[in-house]
């Protein structure tokens, strides 16, 4: 979604022209530490995703090879510039750190457009803060490419030092705690909310998910959040009926009505 006003943008103006590349895999969740020797991290999380979503029809996770194609390509070419987009979203500073390790090899042709904290024009022309870059009209997405900065030989030395720290804890949840500090989580880490909107009747897992990103402070997607709904299922703090195999429209979750109260859920997610 972030690629579409930027495509836009750079179809709008000549000063934007480059290749829009698409980072589709969400790295503030999921395993970063190989397990098998010669084990490819896209294969890494290629399975974490096929146990996520349930399913074997996922799009290929091809982010690495994506990435390695432009630095080959920056390495034939001095003239390539690399320019990352990235918003305030744990996702995108994640992505940012690990695609340290392949750019910073190319120091002044690195560069980051950070839209954390700054203002822009809505359709209304009202200023507003985007937490996505998805958010912003092509237009503003012009202005934004002014902000551009070279990533500094200081930060690429420190992000790359974060990621590997991230790779080694290799938690299953991370978070941002502003600027670009990422601190990682347990898997249970968004439980407790989840519990917290469910009652001892029956609802749709899609509007309990839903419920859950809006009010309360997650950072990641339906997709992970579906998971964690089964998995506490498969231990017992809540029970589900449907066909989990499908979407979160397709099955639902309530607290079991006279085993658990809603109190001693919530208890038990916290605990763990």
């Amino acid at each position: 979604m972030a690629a579409i006003p930027l495509t836009e943008a750079v179809n709008m103006e000549t000063e934007m022209a480059g290749k829009v590349i698409t980072i589709q895999d969400l790295l503030n969740v999921g395993p970063l530490q190989k397990t098998e020797e010669g084990q490819k991290f896209s294969e890494l999380r290629q399975s974490f995703w096929k146990t996520v979503i349930n399913s074997d029809k996922i799009p290929e996770v091809t982010d690495t090879e994506k990435i390695l194609e432009v630095s080959a390509s920056m390495a034939k070419n001095e003239d390539d510039v690399a320019w990352v987009w990235i918003a305030p979203w744990p996702a995108d500073i994640c992505t940012l750190l690990w695609l340290t390790k392949y750019l910073g090899k190319y120091p002044g042709r690195f560069f980051v457009v950070n839209i954390a904290g700054l203002p822009f024009l809505d359709e209304e022309g009202k200023l507003f803060f985007p937490k996505n870059i998805s958010e912003l009209l092509p237009r503003e997405v012009i202005k934004a490419k002014r902000l551009a900065r070279a990533v500094s030989y200081a930060e690429i030395e420190t992000d790359g030092e974060d990621w590997r720290k991230l790779v080694e804890e290799n938690a299953l949840v991370r978070i941002l705690e502003g600027g670009k500090k990422i601190i990682s989580k347990e898997v249970n880490y968004y439980d407790k909310q989840l519990v917290s909107f469910c009652s001892q009747q029956f609802q749709k897992a899609s509007r309990v998910v839903n419920q859950t990103m809006a009010k309360s402070e997650t950072h990641t997607g339906d997709a992970f959040l579906g998971w964690r709904l089964r998995e506490l299922a498969a231990q017992e703090t809540l029970r589900l009926q449907g066909d989990t195999s499908k979407t979160l429209k397709d099955f639902e979750v309530k607290i079991p009505s006279g085993e658990l109260d809603f109190d001693e859920a919530t208890e038990i997610v916290s605990e763990n």
